[in-house]
């Protein structure tokens, strides 16, 4: 089905109001991103804070409308909310079929010599590897995101057969399907998101594993327990405000290995746990690090 975009750059004081206007005027949907000056650098938000919606000063807003609408109208009602200083600009969205595009640009990602993430509709390039099947979705986990592939990467170095894993902020349950994968016995995945645990338990049938090893849940049904390896894939401000509650659920000289971070903010989080936490050297991918060790 074919769409109209309408793209406005704004800044922070407005977009409310312009969301509003466009929503009033039919917009199916609306999106916001960064508006770059000429001359000027991104400055991207990584972190907002609970039930924050974080804006950048100069925004630009995106709606989607029907092919149908009547752009006289939409144009007279945002008249009546813009200043002379904004600019609107209406476009075509070519008409794709929108799922076979992201199919096409989604291929199996080699973490490690034996350990691939593949797509449920493609033959994994090594049967003999240890090949994770999953297909992208709204929980946060493909192995795409150097953090995902930090943690993977780190998995494969381990020695898995017959342990317990607790993968806390579970996402798409791609780190406890791996470790079960790789020869884990149990594994217990903890995330706020209801989306996320729905996503787990769809994956693991998607690998033919069963809920029975590997059980998801909210962070205030979780029971209490310990486990070899606790993996925790979420940002830095979380690991280090909930450094009590993951350190205590690593079994006395067992793993840790936390991502999410970026490296001005590795500090913060090594402090948050080194004083139970030894750790080993940090590793890096891009912008983003690893920090893996042991509880002493």
């Amino acid at each position: 089905m074919p769409w109209l975009q309408l793209s406005i750059n704004t800044n922070k004081s407005h977009t409310l109001a312009i969301e509003d206007a466009l929503l009033n005027a039919g917009a199916a949907s609306i999106t916001f991103k960064e508006h770059i000056p000429f001359g000027e650098s991104e400055k991207p938000i990584l972190e907002p804070g609970v039930h924050e919606t974080p804006l950048w000063n100069n925004t630009r807003i995106i709606g989607l409308f029907n092919t149908n609408i009547n752009i006289q109208s939409v144009n007279w009602i945002l008249d009546q909310h813009l200043n002379k200083n904004h600019h609107y600009h209406w476009e075509p969205l070519e008409d794709k079929d929108w799922e076979r595009e992201w199919i096409k640009n989604y291929q199996p990602i080699q973490c490690a010599d034996t350990l691939w993430v593949c797509p449920s509709w493609i033959e994994p390039p090594d049967p003999e590897a240890t090949n994770v099947l999953l297909d992208p979705g709204l929980a946060f986990g493909t192995g795409t995101h150097p953090t995902t592939f930090l943690c993977m990467q780190w998995l494969a170095t381990q020695a898995c057969s017959d342990i317990r894993v607790v993968d806390y902020g579970c996402g798409s349950g791609i780190l406890g399907i791996a470790a079960l994968l790789l020869g884990a016995k149990q594994a217990v995945g903890i995330d706020i998101d209801p989306q996320a645990l729905l996503a787990t338990q769809n994956n693991l049938q998607r690998n033919h594993l069963s809920t029975d090893k590997f059980t998801v849940y909210p962070p205030e049904n979780c029971p209490q327990t310990t486990a070899d390896i606790v993996l925790a894939n979420i940002l830095a401000g979380p690991l280090v405000e909930l450094a009590e509650t993951i350190i205590n659920l690593v079994s006395p000289n067992g793993k840790i290995c936390l991502s999410g971070i970026l490296s001005e903010q590795a500090q913060s989080v090594i402090n948050a746990y080194s004083h139970v936490i030894h750790f080993d050297p940090i590793a890096y991918k891009e912008e983003w690090v690893r920090l893996s060790g042991r509880r002493l």
